[in-house]
């Protein structure tokens, strides 16, 4: 099985995303994961860039030593220098150095002629050959290349001992059939190519950085260039996790894996979108929330048959802890019966297909079905069903010299409206106090969370409450653009779960519980 070796440049390329900026503590905590990982090669910064961005590689270089680390390097002496500074104590340095080559760089960015291209990128490696052993060479924007001429610069960097020639496409234009056909004019013209490792780094303006990247593979890659999460410049570069589990997942056909610990993809998708600040989309091939995850009823029904009818591969392969079946308004039955057994219910027929029933309802009504809604449905405490308290009116006062008060006004079923009045520290618990006054309940307040549901000024403000009543605890939630109004209802939900609780059978309490 032929290895493709992986060059991360998620320190690089990665942080050349807009908005990112890794300080140096940042850079090394990440380094170490992807040395977990099992990257052969990882580029670490552009030294030449700024003092910062010099420091940083150099630490990098310094903590890494189960993996290469590179510095990348315009044609220039003084680039090349700086690279040398960063990488001194590194296990296994290597620079990375790169020349646009293409006739839109050569003419508007660099002002050359071919010849010119050809005699810098030709200087750049002597140099470099006098301090560094490996060295990998890019030309920019090979894919807009001419083919003869992309050849020739090619063969020059073998002439001259590069470690890794590298055939970027830079602005992600290329198809597959393409940029494959390029990896294979290459192998089959350019003298002595056998030498060096040819790498491929693409990105994903047109969404094909993947599909290029294995179509390179194919036609006789050795490496692939990428970076956690396919961040990166504009549209990002090729995920480095979607190719390996491409690899891995069809063997078959490709020949050829990389030496990655596959189940360290999740961790560190984990991390690189923590600390660079990128949250991972939810459909994100691999790593995505929903990855994994079914809500069809019909692919729920085949995956609780047999997983292989609709995953391909394993979650716990890259590291997940396990397949996730999203109860929603597409989910069957078979769905529902098995989280209600998770749950610890079990239903005969005629109670499934009532509860079902409700389920869909409620489907209906929300996005995702969570197991207090399911608790709710056999609980008997849907929407339509009768509560035994809710909020009627609620007024408060605060003032920053003075202690604030809440009145509220709650209906307790069969009894009428009750109302009542309290201080407390700070306005929430002044409303929680005068809601404890009005009920009469005792109860103790666990946990109390705020967050806001949507954007703007006028965002929905959603409060989950924890109380606890005796041996029995449960969660409330409420929802309101007033913050106070949402803890309110929140606080009265909470209430409402504990009497249904009460009004349940002593069997249908605690763990074991049944319809």
């Amino acid at each position: 099985m032929r290895k493709i070796y992986i060059f991360d440049t998620t320190l690089r390329d990665g942080e050349q995303s807009p908005g990112v900026n890794l300080n140096t503590r940042e850079k090394v905590e990440i380094a170490h994961q992807l040395e977990k990982l099992g990257v052969d090669r990882m580029e670490a910064g552009f030294p030449a860039a700024s003092p910062g961005d010099l420091a940083a590689v150099n630490a990098v270089a310094r903590a890494v030593k189960n993996a290469s680390v590179v510095g990348l390097s315009r044609s220039r002496e003084s680039d090349i220098d700086a690279v040398r500074e960063a990488l001194k104590g590194a296990a296994d340095p290597c620079l990375h150095v790169f020349l646009a080559t293409s006739p839109i760089h050569r003419k508007y960015k660099l002002k050359m002629e071919k010849h010119q291209v050809l005699e810098a990128a030709q200087s750049a490696i002597r140099y470099a050959k006098k301090y560094f052993s490996k060295i990998e060479f890019s030309l920019e924007d090979a894919g807009r290349t001419e083919a003869d001429f992309r050849a020739e610069v090619v063969a020059m960097a073998v002439r001259e001992g590069a470690y890794v020639v590298n055939i970027p496409d830079t602005v992600g234009y290329l198809n597959p059939a393409e940029y494959g056909a390029i990896f294979k004019h290459l192998k089959e013209t350019v003298p002595g190519i056998e030498k060096v490792q040819l790498s491929a780094h693409c990105h994903d303006d047109l969404g094909m950085a993947t599909a290029n990247t294995l179509a390179a593979i194919l036609n006789g890659a050795d490496q692939i260039e990428g970076t956690i999460n396919g961040i990166g410049e504009r549209a990002g570069n090729t995920a480095i996790e979607e190719i390996a589990m491409a690899l891995e997942t069809r063997a078959d056909f490709f020949g050829a894996k990389t030496g990655l610990a596959l189940s360290e993809i999740a961790r560190t998708s984990r991390l690189v979108s923590k600390l660079t600040g990128m949250n991972v989309p939810g459909n994100k091939a691999i790593v995505g929330a929903n990855a994994f995850a079914h809500e069809s009823g019909i692919h729920q029904d085949g995956m609780l048959k047999e997983k292989t009818t609709y995953e391909i591969m394993s979650p716990e392969t890259v590291g997940f802890k396990e397949s996730k079946l999203v109860l929603g308004k597409h989910s069957g039955r078979h769905a529902f019966r098995e989280q209600l057994l998770e749950l610890g219910y079990t239903l005969e027929e005629e109670q499934l297909n009532e509860a079902f029933a409700k389920f869909k309802d409620l489907a209906d009504k929300k996005k995702e079905i969570t197991d207090d809604d399911l608790l709710a449905l056999l609980e008997e405490r849907l929407a339509d069903a009768p509560e035994q308290y809710a909020l009627e009116s609620l007024s408060f006062s605060f003032a920053t010299e003075a202690a604030p008060t809440a009145s509220v006004t709650v209906s307790v079923a069969g009894e009428g409206s009750r109302t009542a009045k309290s201080g407390g520290n700070g306005t929430v618990d002044s409303i929680y106090n005068a809601i404890d006054q009005a009920v009469g309940e005792e109860v103790t307040l666990v946990d109390y969370a705020i967050q806001a549901v949507t954007l703007g000024k006028d965002a929905l403000g959603e409060v989950h409450v924890t109380m606890r009543q005796g041996e029995t605890e449960v969660r409330g939630r409420g929802v309101s653009t007033d913050v106070l109004e949402a803890s309110a209802r929140a606080y009265i939900d909470a209430l409402n779960r504990l009497a249904a609780n009460r009004r349940l059978p002593s069997g249908r309490k605690g763990a074991e519980k049944v319809w």
